[in-house]
């Protein structure tokens, strides 16, 4: 997330084209950037288990988006690979996250 993010925030000319072909406008890379940094830094930053729950949504939401826009603009299956893969690992690194990063409802006290 903190590479693509970096990438996206700066605008490398690779992003560029990848989110244009999908048919988003190039400043869309900017938000999506600066808010990919921001959930990395929650999730790392000790504390805060209410934000870390929403960075971990929102990592999951924008790489579920990223599959649908591959399968809406007919790119090969393998562009899937990728965002697939790294829902696989936000779902792994939520699951396994130490119990003082998450957070405790009054229902599971």
């Amino acid at each position: 997330m903190l590479s693509g993010g970096i990438a996206q925030l700066f605008q490398v000319k690779e992003a560029v084209a990848g989110v244009v072909h999908l048919g988003y406008p190039a400043y869309f890379l900017t938000i999506i950037g600066f808010w990919k940094i921001l959930g990395v830094v929650a999730v790392l930053i000790p504390g805060f288990p209410l934000i870390k729950e929403w960075a971990y949504a929102g990592f999951f939401f924008l790489m579920s988006g990223a599959i649908y826009s591959h399968i809406a603009s007919n790119d090969a299956g393998t562009e899937n690979f990728g965002p697939a893969l790294l829902i696989a690992l936000i779902v792994v690194s939520w699951f396994f996250r130490p119990l003082d990063r998450k957070l405790i409802t009054k229902f599971e006290a």
